[in-house]
């Protein structure tokens, strides 16, 4: 196995399962990328098509590359949370088999973390790329998560689709001090909220950064909260001790739990309680999820499930009281 002398500055994280057919074009466009400070581990769950021997044919050809095998499919959360754990960087970056990124991507996130020492977590604009890596379509940033008031980037990311922050550069001191990605029902949602919690965001206004959006995709591949939880964690595919509301309320209560641990004042706990308790509320609306269920994005679908957010919402607002209540002990907070 080839390891770099140097300590680097940025550890790549390249959690696969079954990705030969994008793999060598993902890591072509990460190893020919300007900034060149990096490791890239390569954690495979298991896979049983050519992703191994793809890996560690780069692995031979390229000191900066690692490849770690997992006998069994453990599922994505663990996979994601293993190359956190093996990174030695400064800096933390996930990324993807089936993604591409434009050469300066690496380069321009750093500089834009090294000028800006307030910022946690650094990415571009995103433009979709079809199988053959074309070009279909640009997405917008609709997020306000450069402000400096946590309370609004919280709020945003309640309410707002859109964005690929979890594929950031991120700061690794942020990340030590964040919860694992978890296994719940929209786990990389309360991810991105609780790093908003601890800084603002940085988007490079410049489309860097290539998703690729085709069948297989994680999201695709496995749609429904059931579904999509059992690819994060084998083990949530027994519906008796994983029902449906279980998920949903882990979900709700990560939120909390991201308050609850944030480095912010008793007045903006306070705050940030109070505009989950009115989303909570909000999707409690028993008209919102026909609405949601009848749009045509699927991300939009996954989030109709109002009848169990109804079931939920006086469970969560009991526990968004109590994080406002705990840290009211001061006597500073409204």
């Amino acid at each position: 196995m080839n390891s770099p002398e140097a300590v680097p500055r940025l550890t790549l994280g390249l959690p696969v399962y079954n990705g030969e057919r994008f793999l060598a074009a993902s890591l072509d466009a990460l190893l020919a990328q300007t900034f060149t400070g990096f490791e890239l581990i390569i954690s495979d769950n298991g896979s049983t098509d050519q992703t191994g021997a793809i890996a560690r044919r780069y692995e031979s050809i390229d000191p900066r590359v690692r490849y770690v095998h997992h006998h069994q499919n453990l599922g994505a959360a663990f996979n994601h949370n293993f190359v956190i754990a093996q990174a030695r960087g400064e800096f933390f970056k996930w990324v993807s088999d089936d993604d591409l990124y434009a050469p300066d991507l690496l380069q321009r996130c750093i500089d834009s973390l090294d000028s800006r020492p307030e910022i946690v977590l650094a990415h571009a604009w995103t433009a979709f790329i079809d199988d053959a890596g074309r070009i279909t379509h640009a997405r917008d940033y609709p997020l306000t998560t450069d402000v400096p008031d946590a309370v609004e980037r919280f709020r945003s990311l309640l309410y707002t689709q859109g964005g690929d922050d979890i594929y950031g550069v991120i700061r690794m001191s942020i990340l030590r001090q964040v919860a694992p990605h978890g296994t719940h029902h929209l786990a990389d949602r309360t991810f991105v909220a609780d790093l908003a919690l601890h800084g603002p965001f940085h988007n490079v206004p410049d489309f860097l950064y290539f998703r690729r959006d085709h069948p297989m995709r994680a999201e695709r591949a496995a749609p429904g909260i059931r579904r999509r939880c059992t690819n994060l964690d084998p083990r949530r595919a027994n519906r008796w001790r994983n029902p449906a509301v279980r998920l949903v309320a882990e979900y709700l209560l990560a939120y909390v739990a991201a308050i609850w641990r944030a480095p912010i004042g008793p007045t903006d706990r306070w705050r940030c309680g109070r505009e989950l308790a009115v989303w909570v509320g909000r999707h409690a609306d028993p008209m919102r999820k026909r609405r949601l269920l009848e749009s045509p994005d699927p991300a939009v679908q996954a989030l109709g499930a109002g009848s169990l957010v109804t079931r939920l919402s006086t469970k969560v607002r009991t526990g968004v009281e109590r994080v406002a209540s705990g840290r009211q002990r001061d006597g500073k907070d409204p």
